[in-house]
């Protein structure tokens, strides 16, 4: 049975990644390349260099995440690293494929950066569900966050794109490419944040465990969040355990999740919907 599981979580992986490989290339070079707007990250600077010397999307975005895909297997090590190692080679591959097959598609830019955005999105959340991630900055953000643990992931990655946007100005000499690329990582954003979270505002994730003081401790230094610790008793069977309560912004529960489950396969799991949360960390009364 078990053997049976593992198989159909590996098939699921690759289905997915080979179907969220493709739309991600018909996002980029259909949509975003093709009108000059740069989709941000490592793929934004494999496309700049398409435009000033010709060199093939794909096989740039490859080059550049081997040594930074290297880094993050001596640093983190496991099963994510490998699985995002098979998502870049499936982006580059279908990144080239598609620069060959697909026609050049020029039509209005903020449609271009629209459409792009949001099927920039999908694919990269269809790689997140499989517990993937597209690798470049995202490695690159998580190591400077471990080094420097006031920066978090989410702010290192936005300030990586914004200059990569800014510089797309530059290279394709046009002040609009540069906001046209904020138009799609907006759209890409907000389609990730209702494939992965839903669309409200935060999370309340509890977790019964019998690993408390693991759980919490890791959960604690991968999302930087605090967490309550609440004693249960379970009504049928008797047995005292306890509750970790988690508030958290939609884009760390799948952290938080994984995190728990790593650290004790037996969890009990619950993620709850919040509306507005205030207090340290999130947003304070006026």
């Amino acid at each position: 049975m078990l053997g049976r599981k593992k198989l159909f979580a590996w098939a699921a992986d690759a289905a997915l990644f080979i179907i969220g490989g493709a739309i991600y290339a018909v996002a980029v070079i259909l949509f975003l390349s093709g009108n000059e707007i740069s989709p941000g990250g490592l793929t934004g600077i494999s496309t700049m260099l398409n435009y000033l010397y010709g060199l093939p999307v794909g096989t740039v975005v490859f080059i550049l995440n081997i040594p930074i895909l290297v880094i993050g297997f001596i640093k983190f090590g496991g099963i994510f690293i490998v699985k995002t190692a098979v998502s870049t080679v499936v982006i580059s591959i279908t990144l080239d494929i598609a620069e060959e097959l697909l026609p050049e598609l020029k039509i209005n830019p903020v449609l271009a950066a629209v459409f792009g955005g949001l099927l920039m999105g999908l694919s990269i959340s269809m790689f997140m569900l499989r517990g993937s991630t597209t690798g470049g900055v995202d490695i690159i953000a998580m190591l400077i966050n471990r080094r420097f643990p006031h920066l978090t992931v989410g702010r290192l990655m936005l300030a990586s794109d914004a200059f990569i946007v800014a510089f797309s100005a530059l290279v394709y000499k046009n002040i609009e490419s540069a906001l046209y690329s904020v138009i799609a990582l907006y759209a890409s954003s907000r389609i990730m944040d209702v494939m992965l979270y839903g669309a409200d505002k935060g999370k309340i994730v509890y977790i019964i465990t019998e690993n408390s003081a693991c759980v919490s401790e890791k959960i604690m230094s991968i999302v930087r969040r605090g967490i309550t610790v609440i004693d249960v008793t379970g009504a049928y069977t008797g047995r005292k355990l306890k509750m970790l309560m988690c508030t958290v912004r939609r884009n760390e529960v799948s952290a938080v999740c994984k995190t728990a489950r790593d650290n004790d396969k037996g969890a009990f799991i619950v993620v709850a919907e919040a509306g507005d949360i205030l207090g340290e960390g999130f947003k304070r009364e006026s």
